[in-house]
């Protein structure tokens, strides 16, 4: 998959079917975490006839009280990482784990830009994160060169790759 190519919401549909009959065929439910993408993940997964069978919720976390609040997000963590960063988005993502009792949960955080970033925290930054029940762990970190909508739309195609890759494993 070239995750650099332009892609828009329509194009992600099948991928997002794609995961759902993997996690279906693996017997796994699966949750998301979002903060830079508000939730995008969780409606392109919806967006596929009888997601209700493999899916069972997202958070959306923008701020850093909803990350705490909903997801458990060590509020030390925040303070020494930021809300972007790995250590951050394994914690969403661990979050949302338990919070839906789901199998496999994967986070974003990040800057979707065009401004927000630093020297350190580019715009385009992204974190990503799955965890699952039997152990996987799986981090990305990216950093996207396109604006807002095309940062949240390639974050979301990582998202729904990294579930796909974990449920057909």
């Amino acid at each position: 998959m070239n995750i650099e190519a332009p892609i828009t919401e329509t194009d992600l549909i099948p991928l997002a079917r794609s995961m759902g009959q993997a996690l279906t065929k693996a017997g796994l439910l699966a949750a998301t975490a979002e903060s830079c993408t508000g939730g995008l993940v969780g409606h392109l997964i919806t967006e596929v006839p009888g997601s209700s069978g493999w899916f069972v919720g997202c958070a959306g976390v923008y701020s850093n009280a909803a990350k705490e609040r909903l997801l458990g997000v060590r509020h030390e963590t925040l303070l020494a990482y930021g809300a972007v960063s790995g250590q951050t988005a394994q914690e969403m993502a661990q979050g949302a784990l338990a919070l839906y009792a789901a199998d496999v949960a994967v986070s974003i955080t990040g800057i979707a830009g065009p401004g927000g970033g630093t020297a350190e925290k580019p715009s385009g930054l992204v974190h990503l994160h799955l965890s699952a029940t039997d152990g996987t762990e799986r981090a990305e970190r990216v950093v996207w060169t396109r604006d807002r909508r095309g940062n949240k739309l390639l974050s979301a195609q990582l998202a729904l790759q990294m579930l796909l890759d974990f449920a057909e494993k």
